[in-house]
């Protein structure tokens, strides 16, 4: 049609007066809308449908537009229609679709579009001719990869040629292969080629083909799986046969070390297993966990690939890197049969793997009763013990399975047999909360009073896990309710910890004494007080607990809740005639804790109660001097309202005015002036508060005494005026501020020194510039040999106290919280005895070495810090690290890597096999079974390793044939995480007290020991499954983080490694100070000579290293606040590097293992905290 004649008929058409019918029709049945369909007239076919054309209509052989339009291929005109809603699956004369028509035609595009909106290729014609069965009729190669491209179902679309290969498509694959375009060794986003689908659904005609055509018969998809290991994997006999006789690679291994043979022997398809021994397989390959066929076939129960193998002379005893041997795969599943076949060809029934676990622990551990009963029938040893002691009764008890520790009692297992802590079956039940398994061993004559190595008895167990029917049911049994473990504690003592008052209460109506006291001097009601059970506490007063009872440096249950400010327990105390007027050893009332810790409604109480606010320590500090000091503006003037001596001197002459001085506490002065306070009292050493807050140089105190008139030439009994102690100090501004309120500076000590001869002597360049311009006075120059005796104000030394009771164990108190005395430091201190000058003290904190003027310059105020370790009461009431925390047994009852039986994988659904029993036994395993029939997926597992999925018949009756034998459940093997890590793997090493840390530390032979990577701290988690958490793996394969955890798990792997410098959770950096006269940094994860805080911590202890040099060096812990190393100048004849650690004696079962230069220090000077003991 001519442009001409193409807008007449538009012109015509929208002429509101044409009597044209759009309905007129030719002899054919042929009417407008089909003819401009079949000329492709777009515009047309818009004008006429926006005029009512009827879509559907149909000529006499039942074809409608779109059949039309199709057949011509005019993609426009189809797209027009389908958008004006033609049906796309209507049918003409004798069956043809416009799918058909465009297929028959060779219309790609148009076969594209209509398979995407909706047309079905499976409507064949009258004949049986379907869309694909035309296409490749009349050659049309593109058509075909179209219509095969959108048969498959899954969510990723398979290549033409996977399809051909699936539906064994000889036509399809033939004519695709014509084209060149299409490589026969083409991948799938997974790597998998077409021979790879024709291999798993054992197509021998598309793979003969494929092979004819130069496929690859070893090509290794990702993971480097091959053709052959996916027939081997789905048992396709026939296909193996035709792998090797084309030359395939029969020992091909994947990534994780599986040869076809594993494949075949893990889903028991004894005929192929059959066909690849005879044809050579090596029988006892490996995979890199060190799993053989023989461990597939034990942990599938298929016992018929198992005899083949051992036919073969598979050796009955391999192990894996766990040295697990199939028997124990077998046990582990509960697999009977190839049990007792293993048993029959003789293999060792007590052969010990990890941690030393026979098959009959893991058999107990499972609760595989019947492979229990055929290991005991075949001699296994039911006294048999692992590294840490455990019997297989213990296993069972802990696990609670009932039936099994009822038959290994009959089998004369004994229920005393203690651990390598002491600890039975007993004490282990105890601790799982089996009520049952203790109720048996109690009546098959287990001992109710069993000692572990702490003394521990079953009772006190249950006692603080809160238990109270396995309490009673111990005490019913004859338990003793006193029982004491090494450190005198009760089964009171416990409950009152852990807050169980019916646990408590059952206890005392069994007898239990609440005047009881640990080591240290303590009864339940203090521990009760310090945890704040106020249930607990009310029930020991009713019994007749007595409220004032003193323990260790004679503190009462009301100094603890007092100071741990459990308010509602110090009111219980009180309404329970409670003393407030105790005094604690040093002289510390309750009141005076209060004011320290700014307790304001437990003060106010106190004070309603008839407090004493004037009361005294045993040096003469009042609460008013501890609030004053803290700077407890709110409490300072609670007590000053309730009659407090506002000018109260110690017995070294300090006010409540010095020690805010001292501590730049401003707020508290003003408070302190307004009650009255002098400006300017003196000590017995003669300082006035302008003197104190000099010397340590808080510029705000300063200004607020000097604008109240407090007086800049008091001098001390030395003749030191405040400019001596700020020019002493190095206090520049504060120099200046006196300077200008008229301070002299020609006043002369009494050892004839001025201000400026102090700050020349001390290298304070500042000053000696400040001062040198108005300083008229000179002295006479000293002696190289003269040294600077530095003189200091008198400071708060107060007797420090603690309760705790456990001095040499391990701290789990806050160092910010309290503060531990060293051993120097108690020693030089009497009760009233001022460190006039510095270099008389003999703590190396107060040391002045006149080499190290800089190392003073960055700490002039080192008195500070002595200052507060005196100043505070330490009531860190420790408690037993064997009371805290269950022994690792999850640990300890692992047998391979990666087991587990922590509860919270299995709450977050998570789940991994490590070594054996996760391992990839194949990469090919399904993934989603809800699929439809003949689906093929390609389904990405993470950024590097994808799985092929199919499901069809095969696969459906595969599932019905293999549920039965699964040693896991179906969908613990469809599981991403069982078959690959992908992103996410392993969480290991939970720290104690912390969140779970990323990474699980590399094992050094310098700085971190480890049993077989047993995680010596993690806290008491049970689940009867291997079911693991995972964490998160930012780069690498799955399989790469496999290996990476199975190396990182081996000492031996290790053993040459370098030391490890990083921290531990015990001292995070935050908490550790390091410094060295070499000039080492503090803080900075930047610092070559310290450790980096990005570092994965290790899991107990501290961890830290510091450089040496002739200068000496130094290192305080903070959150361990007693432990110091100091290595005095001249000591390191070359720099040197100092790593530490800090451990308890029970976690250093071995010597620590050292690297070529290195040496464990033979000489400790000194020791503190007092009951600190070397672990060497």
């Amino acid at each position: 049609m001519s442009l001409r004649s193409y807008k007449v008929v538009i012109k015509q058409l929208k002429h509101s007066l044409c009597c044209w019918k759009l309905t007129a029709k030719s002899a054919n049945g042929l009417n407008a809308l089909h003819l401009t369909s079949k000329e492709g007239h777009i515009k047309i076919v818009e004008e006429l449908l926006s005029r009512g054309a009827n879509i559907e209509a149909a000529t006499k052989k039942g074809n409608t537009a779109l059949h039309i339009a199709s057949l011509a291929g005019h993609l426009n005109i189809v797209s027009l229609l389908v958008e004006n809603k033609a049906k796309v699956n209507v049918q003409a004369q004798f069956g043809f679709t416009p799918l058909y028509m465009a297929a028959q035609e060779g219309h790609s595009e148009v076969v594209k579009y209509l398979l995407s909106n909706g047309a079905s290729q499976g409507l064949a014609t009258q004949d049986g001719f379907t869309p694909l069965a035309v296409a490749l009729q009349q050659g049309n190669e593109r058509v075909v990869s179209v219509l095969l491209e959108h048969d498959s179902k899954g969510k990723v679309k398979l290549p033409a040629l996977h399809i051909a290969a699936k539906k064994d498509d000889m036509r399809s694959a033939n004519l695709l292969l014509q084209n060149e375009q299409n490589d026969v060794n083409g991948e799938t986003k997974s790597g998998f080629t077409p021979l790879h689908i024709a291999a798993h659904y054992g197509n021998i005609n598309v793979a003969t083909l494929l092979i004819s055509k130069g496929a690859d018969v070893n090509f290794r998809a990702k993971n480097n799986i091959t053709p052959l290991h996916v027939a081997s994997r789905w048992g396709k006999d026939k296909m193996v046969t035709l792998l090797l006789d084309n030359k395939a690679v029969i020992d091909e291994k994947t990534r994780d070390g599986l040869s076809p043979l594993h494949c075949s022997a893990r889903s028991g398809h004894e005929m192929v297993v059959d066909t690849l021994l005879e044809r050579g397989a090596p029988k006892s390959s490996t995979t890199k966990n060190g799993l053989t066929p023989l461990h597939m076939a034990a942990q599938g129960d298929h016992m018929d690939c198992a005899r083949l193998l051992l036919y073969h002379k598979a050796p009955v005893d391999d192990v894996t890197v766990d040295y697990l041997t199939p028997l124990h795969v077998a046990g582990h599943c509960g697999n009977v049969k190839t049990a007792k076949l293993l048993l029959d060809r003789k293999c060792n029934p007590n052969a010990r793997a990890l941690n030393g676990f026979t098959p009959l622990h893991i058999a107990c551990k499972k609760n595989r009763i019947k492979v229990v009963e055929l290991l005991l029938k075949y001699g296994a040893s039911i006294q048999a013990t692992t590294e840490s002691g455990l019997t297989p009764l213990h296993v069972a008890s802990f696990m609670g399975h009932m039936n099994i520790v009822i038959s290994l009692i009959q089998n004369n297992a004994s229920p005393d047999h203690p651990t390598v802590r002491g600890e039975t079956s007993l004490h282990l039940a105890a601790r799982a909360n089996q009520t049952d398994i203790i109720r048996i061993l109690l009546r098959n004559g287990a001992t109710v009073d069993a000692r572990a190595r702490e003394q521990q008895t079953p009772l006190h167990i249950a006692a603080r896990l809160g238990n109270v029917d396995n309490v009673t049911l111990l005490l019913q049994h004859g338990a003793n309710a006193d029982a004491v473990t090494k450190d005198l504690y009760t089964p009171l003592h416990i409950a009152a910890k852990e807050g169980n008052e019916e646990v408590a209460s059952v206890l005392l109506d069994h007898g239990a004494s609440h005047g009881l006291t640990t080591k240290k001097g303590f009864t339940p009601l203090h521990i009760a007080a310090k945890y704040g059970n106020i249930k607990v506490a009310s029930l020991l007063l009713q019994k007749g607990a007595n409220p004032d009872v003193q323990g260790k440096n004679g503190l009462t249950p009301l100094h603890v809740a007092t100071h741990y400010n459990h308010s509602n327990v110090a009111f219980l105390l009180l309404d329970h005639k409670a003393s407030p007027h105790c005094t604690a050893k040093n002289g510390y009332t309750p009141l005076h804790i209060a004011a320290k810790k700014n307790q304001m409604d437990i003060a106010t109480t106190l004070l309603e109660f008839n407090a004493d606010p004037n009361a005294e320590s045993k040096n003469g500090f009042t609460p008013l001097h501890l609030a004053a000091q803290e700077g407890h503006t709110d409490m300072v003037s609670l007590l000053l309202e309730h009659k407090s001596n506002v000018g109260a001197k110690a017995h070294n002459g300090l006010t409540p005015m010095h020690l805010a001085a001292q501590e730049d506490k401003v707020n508290v002065a003003e408070v302190l002036v307004k009650y009255g306070s002098e400006i300017d009292p003196q000590t017995k050493a003669g300082y006035t508060p302008l003197h104190t807050s000099c010397h340590f140089g808080q510029i705000n105190m300063v200004r607020f005494l000097l604008e109240h008139e407090a007086s800049v030439s008091a001098t001390t009994k030395l003749g030191y005026t405040p400019l001596h102690q700020a020019a002493q100090q190095g206090h520049v501004q504060v120099v200046n501020l006196l300077l200008k309120n008229k301070a002299s500076p020609n006043a002369v000590s009494n050892n004839g020194q001025t201000a400026l001869s102090i700050a020349q002597r001390l290298g304070y360049i500042s000053v000696v510039d400040t001062l040198a311009g108005v300083t008229e006075v000179t002295e006479t120059i000293p002696t190289a040999e003269d040294k600077y005796k530095v003189v200091s104000p008198e400071t708060m030394q107060e007797t420090l106290l603690s309760d705790s009771e456990d001095e040499g164990g391990r701290s789990s108190v806050r160092s910010s919280e309290f503060r531990t005395s060293w051993l120097s430091e108690l020693s030089s201190f009497g009760e009233d005895t001022i460190s006039l000058e510095r270099g008389e003290s003999s703590s190396p904190l107060d040391t002045s070495y006149e080499g190290m003027k800089e190392f003073q310059f960055r700490h002039p105020v080192t008195d500070d810090q002595r200052r507060r370790i005196k100043s505070e009461i330490s009531t860190a009431m420790r408690y037993p690290s064997y009371l805290q925390r269950d022994p690792d047994y999850e640990s300890e009852m692992q047998y391979f890597r990666g087991d587990t039986l922590s509860p919270s994988s299995r709450e977050k659904g998570t789940s991994r096999g490590d070594s054996v029993f996760g391992a990839d036994y194949s990469t090919l395993e399904r993934m989603d079974q809800s699929n439809s029939q003949s689906d093929v997926h390609i389904r990405s597992v993470d950024a590097s390793t994808s799985e092929l999925d199919f499901t069809d018949d095969f696969d459906d009756s595969m599932k019905k044939r293999e549920s039965a034998t699964l040693p896991f459940s179906e969908d613990f093997y469809l599981r991403k995480s069982v078959r690959a890590y992908g992103k996410e793997g392993v969480k290991i090493y939970p720290g104690s007290g912390y969140k779970s840390y990323p990474d699980k530390p590399s094992l050094s032979n310098a700085v971190s020991y480890s049993v077989e990577g047993i995680d010596l701290n993690d806290q008491f988690k049970f689940l009867p499954d291997d079911s693991v958490e995972r964490r998160k793996a930012s780069q690498g394969s799955s399989q790469d983080f496999m290996e990476r955890e199975v190396m990182t798990q081996s000492f031996a792997t290790y053993s040459q490694s370098a030391p490890d410098t990083r921290l531990s959770p015990g001292a995070p950096k935050k908490d550790m100070k390091c410094s060295s006269y070499s000039g080492s940094s503090f803080n900075t994860s930047f610092d070559p000579d310290n450790v980096a805080i990005e570092r994965t911590p290790t899991y107990s202890g501290f961890l830290i290293s510091f450089m040496v040099d002739a200068r000496g060096g130094a290192l305080r812990g903070r959150r361990h606040s007693g432990v110091r190393i100091i290595i005095p100048p001249r000591k390191a004849s070359m720099p040197t590097r100092v790593t530490c650690r800090l451990i308890t004696k029970e976690k250093l079962n071995h010597p620590l293992p050292l690297n070529e230069g290195e040496a464990l220090a033979s000489r400790i000077l000194e020791m503190g905290p007092v009951g600190t003991k070397f672990l060497g």
